[in-house]
């Protein structure tokens, strides 16, 4: 049985090994009351804190030691532990030792059992310093030592807040990709290049650097310029032209003189209502229009611009799918023989009744179809319900049957068997291939060499015609005239233009074209001509030889029903 005396040492020890441990950490520590005073430091906290004071730290206050009233949040987690109602603060602060600099420190206070606290202190200087490091190449261009893109978003991002919470704050953008530099890192090498970046980041430095500007560098030949609390277009348009004219200025490079220029695409929008990718997307649309625009040149964000971009875009990703939906429609326009009046045959033009635009003009589609390859589809459309519609006609008046002719684009050769989908249609709808005329650019026929060739060739041996559109406007080769099987030119309406006053004749015009068309006879071509407004233009293209014609003189482009009343064939159904 032990005595008082032995269970007193049991309990004792513990208790000294506890307090030998505390007094010899390596860690500073220091137990302190509910009231949040130090009862107990050991050596390390008072050589940290307390070296010159005769008592140590007891009686010092934690939080002030701490600096743990500097904000409501952390003060009232202090207290909570104190009181036992929360298990831990950990913080850190930049607190000033009684030697040296201030230094970064974690602080954490634990609550005890019997009451109070636990309070420890460690230098976390290093790793912070060292995380600072980290950070700061992960967030600069080894390149230029300028922000990155990483970093520039998220100063974007940041302003973008502290704008919104001004209320009427404003954020301003100019982004710059340089012009020809390409040429220069691929002639002289990165090496060269690199430096000439560098040489870039610091006349951007030194621009930006009175207006406290953010500049970085986001890949390539990319910068950017962020301005924060903008003060309108103003401040960004004559940051851009300084920047430019900054940047015509001949470079210094191993021992190279270099010139180099810069487009700019400037944005300048209240922060409310935006994003930091929006803001992007409208800076790249616009550093686009500048390069589009010639390039040297800094161009402001244009809204309409801009609208006029997404729906060219709408259109275009839907263009497809309206097809399959059936949303396209033919009207024809009449071609009229100059000699009887009498409409010899039509030329189908397409519309795309859109479901929120209304009705659709060919300039306002067939170019997207072109570039996306939804000509194929489409063209093959209006082939087929084109030719459809003419074998009505024929069937109705097959004494004096009307021709239909059909635009054709190149793409349609390149993407498509032209001469078979041809073959197929007017087998299919059982209109002779002689009432099929299909008309093709100039500048497409004229550079005709290979697959296109061969398919000309091929449609005229099926009895097809070929027509040259818009004649007069592009190549104008007249050698090709002999060499390709053409059947009728089309000449381009600003010839037909020059004849609209019989009182101030155009002679040139009238000699050009009497010219086309006694050679196109000559090579067993017929001629029409476009855009007739008037009886004097049709006289004088008569006089002249025309044989055919087509314009708003005679009719613009009408539905099936409206061509059936022309020809006289009323009750004919119509596709």
């Amino acid at each position: 049985m032990q005595t008082v005396t032995e269970r007193h040492l049991v309990a004792a020890a513990p208790v000294d090994d506890f307090r030998a441990a505390f007094d010899t950490a390596h860690l500073a520590m220091a137990v302190i009351g509910s009231d949040g005073l130090v009862r107990a430091a050991n050596d390390r906290l008072i050589a940290l804190f307390g070296a010159d004071l005769p008592d140590g730290l007891a009686g010092s206050s934690a939080a002030e030691l701490c600096a743990l009233r500097d904000d409501s949040w952390t003060w009232g987690c202090f207290l909570d532990v104190l009181q036992g109602r929360r298990p831990q603060l950990r913080v850190s602060r930049r607190l000033k030792a009684s030697e040296g600099n201030p230094a970064w420190y974690d602080v954490t206070v634990t609550p005890l059992a019997e009451g109070g606290a636990l309070l420890s202190v460690a230098d976390i200087s290093e790793p912070r310093e060292l995380r600072a490091r980290l950070r700061h190449l992960q967030m600069h261009d080894p390149v230029t030592r300028l922000p990155n893109r990483a970093l520039f978003f998220e100063r974007l991002a940041a302003a973008l807040e502290a704008a919104r919470e001004q209320g009427s704050g404003r954020i301003g953008l100019a982004y710059l990709d340089l012009d020809g530099f390409k040429a220069i890192n691929d002639t002289l090498g990165h090496r060269v290049g690199d430096r000439l970046l560098t040489a870039v980041g610091r006349r951007l430095t030194d621009i930006a650097a009175e207006g406290g500007y953010l500049v970085a560098r986001l890949g390539g030949d990319e910068f950017a310029v962020l301005v924060e609390d903008s003060t309108g277009t103003d401040q960004l348009c004559d940051l851009a032209g300084d920047a430019l004219t900054a940047l015509q200025k001949p470079f210094d490079i191993a021992g190279q003189r270099l010139a180099l220029s810069a487009s700019i695409g400037v944005v300048e929008r209240a922060a409310t209502g935006t994003t930091a990718t929006a803001l992007m997307q409208a800076a790249d649309t616009t550093l686009y229009w500048a390069k589009a625009d010639g390039k040297a040149r800094w161009t402001l964000f244009d809204p309409e611009r801009n609208a006029h971009r997404m729906t060219r875009q709408a259109l275009s990703s839907t263009l497809r799918p309206a097809v399959e939906r059936g949303e396209f429609a033919l009207e024809y326009q009449p071609l009229v023989g100059l000699g009887d009046g009498a409409v010899r045959g039509v030329e189908a033009l397409v519309r795309w009744r859109h479901p929120t635009l209304g009705v659709l003009a060919p300039n306002r589609f067939i170019g997207l179809a072109e570039e996306n390859g939804a000509i194929v589809p489409l063209g093959r459309w209006i082939l087929e319900t084109a030719c459809r519609q003419a074998r009505e006609w024929q069937l109705a008046r097959p004494h004096e049957p009307v021709f239909v002719s059909v635009n054709v684009a190149v793409r349609q050769v390149w993407d498509s068997d032209l001469v078979a989908d041809v073959a197929a249609i007017l087998e299919e709808t059982g209109l002779p291939p002689g009432l099929l005329q299909l008309e093709l650019t100039e500048s497409a026929v004229m550079g005709s060499a290979g697959r296109p060739l061969q398919a000309l060739q091929d449609l005229h041996e099926m009895g097809v015609g070929i027509a040259i559109d818009d004649f007069g406007t592009g190549y104008s080769n007249l050698a090709y005239l002999s060499r390709l099987p053409v059947t009728t030119l089309k000449l381009d309406g600003s010839f037909v233009r020059g004849f609209r006053s019989a009182e101030h004749p155009n002679p040139a015009d009238e000699t050009i074209v009497e010219a086309l068309v006694h050679l196109a006879h000559q090579l067993g071509i017929s001629v029409t001509a476009e855009c007739v407004e008037s009886e004097e233009q049709a006289q004088r293209l008569r006089r002249i030889g025309c044989d055919t014609a087509q314009g708003w003189f005679y009719s613009r482009a009408v539905a099936a029903e409206r061509v059936s009343a022309l020809i006289g064939v009323e009750g004919v159904s119509t596709v």
